[in-house]
This record gives structure tokens, C-alpha cells and sequence, in this order.
């Protein structure tokens, strides 16, 4: 059965469970199972670009609310300088954290970005991150997850009836369907973003 919007992912999510009973908490398989694709896939079709602008003297930068995970950041200027991530735990144990000047690194903290070295002045970030895709719902029929990677989205949710299903065989055959599914996704992403071009190493001399 074809599953290319909400609804036809409800009804084919209710044909494999064969449980007319559980059409009603569906929704709440399909939501958490896009919850667990958050954590656990990183494709390039979830990648966007966002820009921020420093304000001098305040080192922090709000991130966008559908912030997933940081790809890539550097403050627009000639040449770009681009901004390295320290943990939190190292962050501040770093002398630049309370310098003024360009920031040159930074590290998330809640929903916002610490910068360092303080910026002095106002800067243009540019962020190129992994967004959460918009939450299916009947208002909203598609999303990333729904149109590049389906399979993944109906056993997750499938294997999200798990409470309801109890010993149900089933339940493992889903749960090796995902973790397939999820792999493959992520080899085939990662193929298709270096195929352009043969792997090389670089190295810094000093």
C-alpha cells in the first residue's frame, strides 16, 4: 500500500497493526516515532540556512527553534571565519570566553548559542544545521521524514504499539525493519553527498 501523505500513513499503519482499536492513539505512534527519527537520523534534506547577527558586548546568539544539530557556522565577512565548537564543560575553562574581539568559537547552551570571544561589535552568522521537520498532522500532510524516508517513519511507528501489542512477534520484525532502515538511509546519504568527488586527506603543517 502507497503512503505518501498523513492519512494514507494512518491508514497503513492501522491495516498492519490489524487492531481497529488502536486507530485513535496512531497519531500518537506517528508523532513519536518522528521524535525518535530527530535523535537518530541526520540527512541532508533535514539541512537549512539560518542567519543570526551579534550584538556588541552580549555574548549570546538565540538558535532557531527547530535547531537540531549544528553543521556548520561561520561569520560572513572576506574571508569567512569560520567558528569552532568547544563542549560546554571546556568552553569556559577557555581564557577567550571572556576576551572581546571576532568570536572564533562557540558552544549551545538551552536555546542559545555562547560565543568566544565576546563579540565586540555586530556580525553575521551564518548557520547551516539540521532542522526538525514540521510535525505531520492532518493540517500539515507531509514532511521530510514522510516523503524521503518513509519506511523508517512506519516501523518506527509500528514499533511504537508496543504497550498495546505486548508479546506480539511482530513487534521484533518491525524493530529489525527500522534499524535497517534507519543504516541504509544513512549509508545512502552519506554516498550520495561524497560521490562527486573522490575522498582525500588533508594535513596541517606547522
Amino acid at each position: 500500500m502507497a503512503f505518501d501523505s498523513y492519512s494514507s500513513l494512518k491508514t497503513t499503519i492501522s491495516s498492519y497493526l490489524a487492531r481497529n482499536d488502536l486507530d485513535s492513539v496512531i497519531p500518537d505512534f506517528i508523532r513519536l516515532a518522528e521524535l525518535r527519527l530527530q535523535r537518530e537520523l541526520r540527512i541532508r534534506q533535514m539541512l537549512t540556512v539560518a542567519q543570526a547577527t551579534t550584538t556588541g558586548g552580549i555574548a549570546t546568539v538565540g538558535i532557531p527553534s527547530d535547531f537540531l544539530e549544528m553543521r556548520d557556522i561561520h561569520i560572513v565577512a572576506n574571508p569567512v571565519r569560520t567558528l569552532s565548537y568547544d563542549a560546554p564543560n571546556s568552553f569556559y575553562r577557555n581564557t577567550r570566553s571572556m576576551q572581546s574581539g571576532v568570536p572564533s568559537a562557540y558552544t549551545v547552551l538551552a536555546d542559545e548559542m555562547q560565543l568566544a570571544p565576546i563579540p565586540d561589535g555586530a556580525y553575521i552568522l551564518q548557520m547551516l544545521y539540521y532542522a526538525k521537520p514540521p510535525v505531520l498532522s492532518d493540517t500539515n500532510p507531509s514532511n521530510t521524514f514522510l516523503a524521503n524516508t518513509p519506511d523508517a517513519l512506519l516501523y518506527g511507528a509500528l514499533g511504537e504499539a508496543e504497550p498495546y501489542l505486548m508479546n506480539d512477534a511482530r513487534l521484533q520484525i518491525w524493530a529489525a525493519l527500522y534499524d535497517r532502515s534507519v543504516n541504509s538511509i544513512s549509508v545512502a546519504d552519506q554516498g550520495g553527498e561524497y560521490s562527486g568527488q573522490p575522498m582525500s586527506m588533508s594535513y596541517n603543517v606547522r
